[in-house]
């Protein structure tokens, strides 16, 4: 599937240093392991409704840590799922009168509109779930041979069997186990199991936390033939697959919300290494989440500030994408509409003082500045207060300066 066009990104003298970043698993910051290159997978969207901004500020997030190893030389290898076909694609398609593959197909071409005024660089392999059923399958078919996996039969009459993921088989026999990224209590599991897709009181399953691997085939919904039998996917096994077919594993980075750390990470990360005997992530590293109005900006809700909303507005996506870097990336925040009209007038003094550019090949104390802040766990609030301090300063920049915003930032002024 086609990503979206890949934004310039200017040469900067020197190199930057392998980045430093908070590990959820480990609950302290370390150096990235890029070993064997950085192997970056970030969970993508559902697409059944516009980007908003909670989705911008994680992907800013992990484009920002892309655009740091790159300074440091690193070759980066980037994947990123498109969830689609899932019950809420289909619940909305239904409530809506759409055919569920129209929805998914627009959603997800607006979304590749957004990432690209937001100028954040695409993922080598964009993969959309439809294309990997069979694969999917496949693995889920081994995870049953090995022991791993059981089926559940199910009420319905026009239905197989479901299939579930042992969790206390993977536990006994395999390195991973509950809590191992998430460091959750039990009970805590329980109630994001509940939250996120879970199904706790599904009869015939081994353990309440067991997630679904396979759902078999129902009148009026969409499925494919498969090793596991005729159905769909879960939800936790597509990221598997397709980190695991596309990326070289351990990932250096599994990335994506606050709000995938349990149950999807951990349950993904448990299919991996159920699959593979190997841990799936070196780092699993999650951004915060954005509010808006009192509560986490959410499509349940409807409290959503939506990128492409702003940008038909005419707000230029650089003040977008300002507005949004000002916050630490694992930060929980609260987005106030005049937010972006603050980033706008900042952007206009970056504008004026990046005109007045004298040419230069050196490193500048504001490249390495810059360089020392993203290496340390993405700190861009700190990258963007070293920018303002020299546009403050009314000290001429040379043209290594402004470049450096670009490349670091994502923020082109010139």
């Amino acid at each position: 599937m086609r990503s979206w066009a890949t934004p310039s990104v200017p040469s900067l003298p020197g190199v930057g240093a392998i980045p430093t970043l908070y590990d959820t698993a480990t609950g302290d910051a370390r150096p990235t392991d890029v070993t064997n290159g950085a192997q970056l997978y970030v969970c993508g969207i559902t697409p059944y409704d516009a980007t908003h901004l909670g989705h911008a500020n994680t992907y800013l997030a992990f484009d920002t840590l892309n655009r740091v190893w790159r300074d440091a030389g690193v070759e980066v290898a980037y994947a990123q799922n498109t969830t689609d076909v899932d019950d809420p694609l289909l619940e909305r398609a239904a409530a809506t009168n759409v055919d569920w593959r129209e929805l998914a197909e627009s959603q997800t071409d607006l979304f590749r509109s957004d990432m690209q005024h937001l100028r954040v660089i695409p993922p080598d392999h964009y993969i959309a779930v439809t294309d990997m059923v069979s694969p999917i399958g496949e693995a889920v078919a081994v995870l049953l041979e090995a022991g791993f996996a059981y089926r559940v039969e199910t009420l319905d009459s026009s239905a197989g069997d479901d299939v579930y993921f042992d969790v206390d088989r993977a536990a006994r026999d395999t390195s991973w186990h509950l809590g191992i990224e998430s460091r959750l209590d039990a009970a805590t599991m329980m109630h994001f199991f509940s939250e996120r897709g879970g199904d706790p009181d599904r009869i015939g399953k081994r353990n309440e936390l067991d997630p679904l691997l396979w759902r078999s085939a129902r009148d009026g919904e969409p499925s494919w033939p498969g090793a596991a039998g005729s159905g769909r996917p879960g939800w936790h096994i597509e990221c598997t697959v397709i980190a695991r077919d596309h990326l070289t594993l351990p990932l250096s980075v599994q990335g994506g919300g606050s709000d995938l750390v349990f149950p999807h990470h951990e349950m993904s990360a448990g299919h991996a290494t159920a699959l593979t005997g190997e841990p799936f992530a070196s780092h699993y590293a999650h951004a915060g989440m954005v509010a808006y109005q009192g509560e986490k900006m959410s499509k349940s809700l409807g409290n959503l500030v939506k990128v492409s909303e702003l940008i038909a507005s005419e707000i230029d996506p650089r003040a977008i994408r300002l507005a949004l870097l000002s916050h630490h990336y694992r930060s929980d925040w609260e987005w106030f509409d005049d937010d972006v009209y603050g980033a706008i007038a900042r952007l206009s003094h970056w504008a004026e003082w990046a005109a007045g550019a004298v040419a230069g090949t050196a490193s500048t104390s504001l490249l390495d500045g810059l360089r020392a802040a993203l290496a340390d766990d993405l700190d861009t609030p700190a990258a963007v207060a070293l920018v303002e301090t020299a546009v403050q300063s009314g000290a001429t920049p040379t043209t290594v300066d402004v470049d450096a915003v670009d490349a670091l930032l994502g923020i082109p002024l010139r």
